[in-house]
Order: structure tokens, then sequence, then C-alpha cells
């Protein structure tokens, strides 16, 4: 059994294009022995985004702190703390933050081999 504090994680830097400052944990991970689902707690500073992608595989969002739009190819939709998404696969998504403070939010997805 794993336990630790999320702080204890190291707080990377993705590289993916079009993303703007976002730092990402990988809480629970292959590394880790998971065989099915990572989590991640990604946080993205005001005026930050992910970039808009998508990609073959489901994922759940659970927003725990800041607000912030999310977008896809022809809408944007405010969120909240307590927020949580759903995103089919091949779905097109990006988060924003649109807010004062960092975004803070758990992000689910299968361990792709």
């Amino acid at each position: 059994m794993k336990h630790v504090h999320y702080t204890e994680v190291e707080l990377e830097e993705p590289t993916e294009q079009g993303i703007k400052d976002v730092k990402v944990r990988w809480l629970i991970s292959k590394k880790d022995g998971a065989e099915n689902f990572a989590m991640r707690l990604f946080e993205i500073k005001p005026g930050g985004n992910t970039p808009l992608h998508q990609h073959d595989w489901e994922h759940e969002v659970f927003i725990l702190e800041g607000n912030g739009v999310t977008r896809n190819k022809t809408d944007e939709e405010a969120f909240k703390p307590g927020d949580v998404y759903f995103i089919e696969s091949m779905e097109w998504h990006q988060f924003v933050n649109t807010g004062k403070d960092t975004i803070k939010m758990l992000c689910l997805i299968p361990i792709i081999n």
C-alpha cells in the first residue's frame, strides 16, 4: 500500500505544445504498481491552461480548488470547486484558469501500455 502526502510527490512541468503555467504530480502511476488507472493532480496558475487536445482514452476530473472554464472546439463552460467531468475518448477539451487562484484538479486516466 502506498501512503504519502501529495506534497511529497514531485511537481513536474509538462512539455506538451499549447500548455501554459501548468504543473502535475503523478500521485499514483505505473511506477507504483498501478495496472489499471493513474491519478494525477494538476495545478494551473492564473492565466494558465492545458492544451486544447483529444486522445484515445476517457478520463475523469474533479475540481478541488479554483475557478475557470473548459473549452472544446466550439463552446466554453465555467467550472468551480466540487465540479466533476467525464471526458469521453476523442472528445476535445481544455481547462483554462480565468480566476485569481491556482486551480487544483484531480485527473484519473487509464494506464496506457
